[in-house]
């Protein structure tokens, strides 16, 4: 599971930064990518990376402005022309359908694969056998959301030395007890699972916050997430700023990521005032400060979502 970010300017583009999206990567959990928010020239981002369209499966839109949204319909359409044949989703604020609707039938952009647009108010949106993700509107100009992506706990590993010593052999007896139920072998003998699966593996969660003041749904979204991606459009010097443009700066950021007790705190969302990466050097100084397990984020870098160990 890694974080890959494709576009991290508010606003506008620059020479140095794309507007607004970010990749989750999960090629061992499900052998696809999800992506949060497709600014104006996502899809050429994507061409200069690791990833491919063809394994996108879930696309979050936080809200409707163009730094994060007009780069769907492109994105969307060139999908079908690299092979992407899968069934995807995309989850958004009302309002969605009717701009993809508009975009994809006056420009008479085919889409060969089968494509949901999932409208919602927040609340837990998606949910299967290992993933599950719910939203809340957050506090901005427009309707802005936040997603918190939650990885299942997984079955721990069995100990196939001590079922050789039962003398079980690899078959269908070994799902029953990865699944946590107990067995019985041919010559009666009770195998308890947990004598033979390790301690489950703790799932992850991944919190994406779009643009936001400081609001009360952010620290629910972010409690205890692995990696929580938040806003930092301004400096601390900037707050009354942040405040007018229903933005946040970095020292809000990194306070909501302490009270929440996120494990990291990545930030993103930059304004063009800030031109090369040295002049957010500031920026991330201010928030470790509060929050020193603070990166920031850096388009074409992966970001590994570490599984937290122990209690």
């Amino acid at each position: 599971m890694e974080i890959y970010f494709l576009g991290t300017n508010a606003g506008v583009p620059t020479l140095q930064r794309n507007v607004s999206s970010v990749a989750l990567r999960l090629l061992e959990e499900r052998r696809s990518l999800w992506m949060f928010d497709c600014g104006e020239g996502t899809q050429h981002q994507v061409l200069r990376s690791p990833l491919r369209l063809g394994r996108l499966e879930k696309l979050f839109i936080t809200h409707l402005h163009g730094d994060h949204l007009f780069g769907l319909p492109g994105l969307l359409s060139s999908r079908g022309y690299q092979g992407g044949t899968a069934p995807m989703t995309v989850y958004g604020p009302p309002g969605l359908k009717a701009f993809l609707d508009i975009s994809l039938s006056v420009s008479q952009s085919r889409v060969p694969y089968k494509l949901e647009v999932i409208e919602h108010n927040g609340g837990l949106i998606f949910e299967d056998e290992s993933f599950k993700v719910e939203s809340a509107l957050l506090e901005h100009r427009i309707d802005s959301y936040g997603y918190r992506v939650t990885e299942k706990d997984r079955p721990g590993s069995l100990n196939t030395e001590r079922l050789k010593a039962y003398g079980l052999k690899p078959g269908p007896l070994y799902g029953v007890l990865k699944s946590g139920r107990n067995v019985t072998t041919d010559e009666g003998i009770t195998i308890a699972a947990a004598d033979v699966l390790s301690e489950p593996k703790r799932g992850r969660i991944i919190t994406v916050l779009g643009d936001t003041r400081p609001c009360g749904n952010s620290i629910p979204l972010a409690r205890e997430a692995d990696l929580l991606v938040h806003e930092a459009t301004f400096s601390h010097e900037l707050a009354k700023m942040a405040r007018d443009y229903h933005h946040s700066t970095t020292v809000q950021a990194a306070e909501i990521a302490k009270e929440a007790h996120a494990r990291q705190l990545i930030l993103t969302h930059f304004s063009s005032r800030y031109g090369s990466l040295d002049e957010l050097i500031p920026l991330l100084e201010e928030a470790r400060s509060i929050f020193p397990n603070t990166l920031l984020a850096e388009e074409f870098r992966l970001y590994p979502v570490e599984r937290k160990t122990g209690n």
